[in-house]
């Protein structure tokens, strides 16, 4: 049974299924990160922070290489209280 019926295919995008990345990461992380380090490196004018958002940003690349949706689970694990109950 490999073939299909007419009529019961739909086309779908790319873009429907695979998640916002900017610069090889989450558009949300990214703009939150570079918007933090742009602000403490050119506001505050501390200059180690261009190196640090660098280096974050290449662990954070590399994670979402593996899986697009890791910094989505670290979040809500950062979230969840961690206690047992009797």
């Amino acid at each position: 049974m490999t073939e299909r019926p007419d009529g019961l295919e739909v086309p779908l995008h790319r873009s429907l299924v695979e998640p916002m990345l900017l610069a090889g990461l989450p558009r949300t992380v990214a703009l939150v990160l570079w918007t933090s380090v742009g602000a403490l490196a050119f506001g505050l004018h501390q200059i180690w922070t261009l190196p640090v958002g660098i280096v974050l940003h290449l662990a954070a690349a590399a994670a979402t290489r593996s899986d697009p949706h890791v910094l989505d689970i670290v979040l809500v694990a950062l979230k969840t209280q961690r206690r047992l109950d009797p």
